[in-house]
């Protein structure tokens, strides 16, 4: 078994100048756990999720009852899952619209 010199170089640490800036930027930024971001994020723009709920239960309530027989709800429940995705897909817009005009204006 060899061993082997583990001194760096000034060059050598200038390729891991990556590492200190990552810990610099993990000091700066504040820790958010998961609950943390996700009320922050639905108080900021609440239809996303509000549309995203809509939408499962839609699907979820119209494969029901086509599994059960219901054919004309289950129909119905599907254009409602469309209906419910656009209304999703509209809040993300104007959400990233009204962060951006928010972000141009500063």
């Amino acid at each position: 078994m060899s061993s082997k010199n583990t001194h760096f170089t000034e060059e050598d640490l200038e390729k891991f100048d990556w590492l200190t800036l990552r810990k610099d930027m993990d000091a700066a930024l504040p820790i958010e756990t998961f609950t943390e971001k996700f009320i922050r994020k639905f108080k900021e723009n609440p239809f996303v999720p509000i549309g995203c709920a809509a939408t499962t239960i839609a699907l979820s309530y119209g494969v029901w009852c086509l599994g059960t027989g219901k054919r004309k709800m289950s129909q119905y429940m599907m254009r409602t899952r469309v209906v419910a995705q656009g209304f999703t897909i509209l809040a993300m817009v104007a959400g990233v619209t009204m962060t951006a005009q928010k972000n141009f204006k500063i």
